[in-house]
């Protein structure tokens, strides 16, 4: 196997490269799937974040209720380190056991781990990647993409990027940059010359 972390900032364009490189033959595990997997009706981290965080982040179903959580988190860094705590453990976790099953799958897959919380998330993660590519753009390209095809606010937007790691945090762990602040086309050329380098080097 040889394991890609892939990592950006809210509306970085790393979904694209994500999609892209799936498309050329990687295994993508998507951390964003697995963090609602890991906090399903359940869970023992949804229990966790209830004992945490008080029954008023738990739906009249069960369920999470995303938006009351959300409105604790993103505006207290000290809150949003203890969701992390609970909920970054169980995702490498579950990630672990899908680069497993990828592995015995086909032994020289590559396999990409879209995370965006990579650098928050370092700690919780006791396995070296091959590589770590970020995608970057810079805050004012997120924000408008945030405010133009997601809906938000400008102070939401804003308020979301800022409580991700800061962008120069990111790119010191990067042995890839992407830059996505230009075209559609540019960003898929440097995903293509990716794929072309890690399946030479797989």
């Amino acid at each position: 196997m040889y394991l890609i972390g892939l990592t950006g900032g809210i509306a970085s364009g790393k979904s694209v490269v994500s999609r892209r490189l799936g498309e050329r033959g990687a295994v993508v595990v998507d951390a964003d799937l697995l963090a609602r997997e890991v906090v399903e009706p359940g869970t023992p981290a949804l229990t966790q974040i209830a004992d945490t965080f008080g029954p008023a982040v738990i739906s009249d179903d069960g369920s999470l209720n995303r938006p009351e959580l959300g409105s604790i988190i993103f505006s207290d860094a000290d809150k949003r380190g203890e969701l992390n705590a609970i909920t970054h453990p169980a995702i490498w976790r579950r990630a672990r056991e899908l680069f497993d099953s990828a592995t015995s799958t086909d032994p020289d897959a590559v396999v990409v781990y879209d995370v965006p919380l990579l650098a928050e998330a370092a700690a919780d993660r006791p396995m070296r990647f091959d590589l770590i590519v970020v995608v970057d753009a810079d805050a004012d390209t997120r924000v408008e993409r945030l405010v133009t095809l997601r809906g938000m606010t400008r102070e939401d937007a804003t308020r979301r990027i800022m409580s991700q790691a800061p962008d120069a945090e990111r790119r010191a762990m990067a042995d890839v940059l992407i830059d996505s602040n230009g075209t559609l086309e540019r960003t898929l050329e440097q995903a293509d010359a990716l794929w072309e380098r890690v399946s030479a080097r797989a």
